[in-house]
């Protein structure tokens, strides 16, 4: 059985950032998307799955599991964005310089902002970053992340972690159940990280195309990967993304929608990064 340690790095800002290894071959870090880190979401699987082809690295972005936050930026803020960038460079040095990515939901997005900021990449695997970019579906509120981060203030976090299931699609019956359950202990104590996915994300999330040549900067092979079960807003924000990097492909993942498998993203992965 192979024993995982952790392990730190430190961010620009002073932020200690925890991670682990695991695995032989080319570095591949992966970045979570909103409220997951180590110990709770899906990248213990993916990294199960990746180990024997790569040496994964998992961290936990800051403010959850075992990193802090050592300067908070104010939500929707550039710092905020460029704070995270920053987190991730960090790790991509800790293993050794330069690393593929592969990223969920917010977190493909913080793989692109990496790319376009010059992280020594190698590739991107972007799977559903959660944009919304034509008007198959209403935008979210442009101050979404700022009303998450007044909830965090007045101790509210549960409050917050609602706001955010019902924004992302959860029926009100589903968010009253899951706040009953294990798992809904996980999320409460992060949900002050939700305004670094949102003030990221939300700017996207307004109905309309990405900027012209927003992505432009982006030098690496980039595969953007959907699911044939998630929406049309959520396929079509993977297809602009895969037209707006210079060297993009798209790729849809039979029965797969949000909540990806590792079993179905893991050999697609592997295949884009390795040929």
């Amino acid at each position: 059985m192979t024993t995982i340690t952790t392990q730190t790095t430190t961010s620009a800002d002073g932020t200690t950032i925890a991670y682990d290894v695991v695995g032989t071959g080319p570095a591949l870090v992966l970045v979570d998307g909103a409220m997951c880190y180590r110990d709770f979401g899906p990248s213990k699987e993916l990294a199960d799955a990746l180990s024997d082809r790569f040496t994964v690295y998992r961290y936990d972005r800051r403010g959850r599991g075992e990193s802090n936050i050592a300067k908070p930026a104010a939500a929707g803020t550039m710092e905020a964005v460029e704070q995270e960038v920053a987190d991730l460079g960090a790790v991509i040095e800790a293993a050794g310089g330069h690393a593929h990515l592969l990223g969920l939901s917010s977190g493909a997005f913080l793989a692109l902002e990496g790319a376009r900021a010059g992280l020594p990449i190698d590739k991107i695997v972007a799977y559903e970053a959660p944009l919304i970019l034509d008007d198959t579906h209403r935008p979210n509120d442009a101050d979404l992340a700022q009303q998450v981060e007044k909830l965090v203030e007045k101790g509210k976090r549960a409050a917050a972690v609602e706001l955010f299931m019902r924004v992302v699609g959860m029926p009100l019956v589903a968010v009253k159940i899951m706040r009953l359950t294990p798992a809904f202990k996980k999320l409460t104590p992060v949900a002050h990280t939700l305004v670094y996915d949102l003030g990221m994300c939300v700017p996207f999330q307004q109905g309309v195309p990405l900027p012209g040549g927003y992505f432009k900067n982006v030098s690496v092979p980039v595969l953007s990967a959907a699911g044939s079960k998630s929406p049309a807003y959520m396929t079509n924000a993977q297809q602009a993304i895969a037209k707006a990097v210079p060297d993009g492909r798209y790729v849809v993942l039979d029965g797969q929608d949000h909540m990806v498998k590792a079993s179905a993203l893991a050999p697609v992965a592997t295949e884009f990064f390795t040929v």
